[in-house]
């Protein structure tokens, strides 16, 4: 029965990112990008504060180090995350989430490129290149344009990629003594705050925004289910299974971004999203074939 249980918890959450995507693609024809990715962060960072508060889990920052942390992850996982909004103006759900499958394999990169106990070496510099052409392989660069409303699309969720790949490293120099679930609730908070100074900065406001349904569902889906309700589970998971197979929801949450994309909104599946999705798979399996040889002979 547990077994049964966090499996269908596994699929729950590949399953509410994996639908984060066609909802950000629905609510962007109403809402201002990073507007629009504010208040996502505004709902899920104010209700996962509440449940911590309201279950006596500890929420409150403390040190110094709480507040670097919270800073940084407010910074790149969320606030840089977010340019997700700004490519999936221009690039269907499904792309957009076999792209985001970059973050285990940017993040391996980043890792040894900036932490001297993490060498860049032969596996290393192969997994990532691997993935790397999967991203090629979707996008499929034109030298003569290379500024296509579809490619600049690409190269924002690639940098909202490597912006959460590049905040999880930034992170392991950190030693904060507040827990996961609180530093993901203030890091919500504040990279909310950021994305409303960012809006503000690009000229967004409240005038851009047309009500509709369509976009108060998006938020709330965003907000309620894709943010607060996941990462609880996601912290349920990780305390029982560790960071390998948690990173390996990353390549359930196309499956569900593609679904929900053609049923919802009328995408399409081609071949190069294909190839690409099996190259960057490929890439994180060479990155992490040691490991998994470890967990499988264990």
């Amino acid at each position: 029965m547990t077994r049964a249980r966090n499996l269908g918890l596994f699929v729950a959450l590949a399953g509410l990112w994996g639908l984060s995507f066609p909802a950000i693609r629905a609510g962007l024809p109403s809402l201002p990008p990073l507007l629009f990715a504010a208040a996502r962060y505004d709902v899920g960072g104010v209700l996962l504060l509440a449940f911590l508060v309201a279950r006596g889990i500890e929420w409150q920052p403390r040190t110094r180090e709480d507040g670097l942390a919270i800073l940084v992850a407010g910074a790149f996982l969320i606030a840089g995350n977010s340019l997700l909004f700004v490519g999936q103006q221009s690039i269907p759900s499904g792309i957009a989430s076999i792209l985001y499958g970059l973050v285990p394999i940017l993040t391996t990169g980043f890792a040894a490129a900036f932490l001297p106990e993490e060498p860049i070496g032969i596996r290393r510099i192969a997994g990532v290149v691997v993935g790397l052409l999967g991203v090629g392989i979707i996008a499929r660069p034109d030298p003569e344009n290379l500024l296509t409303a579809e490619l600049v699309g690409v190269a924002f969720v690639v940098a909202a990629a490597g912006s959460v790949a590049l905040g999880s490293v930034l992170l392991r120099n950190r030693r904060p003594t507040l827990g996961t679930a609180g530093m993901t609730a203030w890091a919500m908070i504040v990279g909310g705050l950021m994305l409303h100074g960012g809006s503000l900065a690009i000229g967004e406001r409240a005038a851009d925004v047309t009500p509709s349904l369509v976009a108060v569902a998006a938020v709330v889906y965003l907000g309620v289910f894709a943010s607060a309700i996941a990462y609880v589970i996601y912290f349920t998971l990780l305390a029982r299974f560790g960071p390998l197979e948690i990173n390996l929801v990353s390549y359930v949450v196309p499956v569900f971004a593609t679904a929900g994309g053609v049923v919802l909104l009328d995408e399409t599946v081609s071949l190069p999203m294909v190839g690409g999705f099996a190259l960057i798979t490929g890439g994180f399996v060479v990155l992490k074939a040691r490991t998994i040889a470890e967990e499988l002979d264990g």
